[in-house]
């Protein structure tokens, strides 16, 4: 059991702009920094592709532990409602993959179209449940805020808001930011500005002026990368992503921005 507080590490921002290279390549990171540490990477985003990034093979989802609890119940074994929460607590150590450097896992994808309050509500126990016997959580987050919303990301410490040079981008990181400045404990909020246009892959200054992220600090501005894109249409592993890659580069610089690397 972890004596300390974990430092658990959310990445929000609306779709496509990058959140599960991001979230990957912090993981990744992570475990080169601090390889005696346990670190948990946790696939909260329904578009399950976090596994993919991170090179790794999903056998149980949360949703496959939740929708087998429920399926108990439904049978006419009906157990109260303490003893049904604890069997899901154990079993939950069921879906967790082990690596060398990381723990992993997945939310999986409900099949009922539409809401998703019931596994929202299983994934905060799940976050409350895993976090203390890790050093270091990653979350990769839904696109938009209704995780936050639902206060499922409730106890990050760390909240990194990805955005692209996109008006829309900028606005949804403001809106997350302003929800989760009324319903998440946070110590440390700010901006990985990601797949930024560029000059010979410097971003030039004028883009960053126009750029408006309010009062959020930005931690760094990753360029557009057509290796990465490439690595992600062939969903390959970040772990063979080389060192100098500029999503390497800018994730290590905002985790140092942050307090996370030293």
């Amino acid at each position: 059991m972890n004596n300390n507080s974990p430092k658990i590490l959310a990445v929000a921002g609306k779709g496509g702009v990058g959140k599960t290279s991001i979230a990957a390549t912090m993981v990744r990171l992570l475990t080169e920094h601090f390889p005696d540490k346990k670190i948990l990477a946790i696939d909260a985003d329904p578009a399950v592709g976090l596994s993919t990034a991170l090179g790794i093979e999903v056998q149980t989802t949360i949703d496959d532990i939740r929708k087998d609890v429920i399926a108990t119940v439904e049978d006419g074994n009906s157990k109260a409602a303490i003893e049904l929460l604890g069997e899901a607590r154990y079993r939950i150590f069921d879906a967790l993959v082990e690596t060398d450097g990381f723990s992993f896992i997945a939310i999986g994808r409900p099949e009922a179209a539409g809401c998703y309050c019931k596994i929202n509500s299983y994934l905060k126990e799940v976050i409350g449940i895993l976090s203390d016997n890790f050093d270091y959580v990653v979350i990769d987050g839904e696109a938009g805020i209704e995780q936050i919303n639902r206060r499922v990301m409730e106890k990050v410490t760390h909240l990194f808001l990805i955005t692209d040079s996109s008006k829309k981008g900028t606005q949804v990181i403001k809106t997350i930011k302003s929800v989760a400045d009324e319903l998440v404990m946070y110590e440390r909020v700010g901006v990985i500005a990601n797949r930024i246009p560029s000059e010979n892959g410097v971003v030039p200054e004028a883009i960053k002026e126009i750029m408006d992220t309010g009062n959020i600090p930005v931690l760094s501005y990753i360029p557009s990368d057509l290796a990465l894109a490439e690595f992600d249409l062939k969903g390959e592993n970040v772990f063979y992503l080389p060192a100098d890659a500029a999503i390497v580069q800018g994730v290590e610089q905002a985790l140092t921005g942050i307090g996370i690397l030293k």
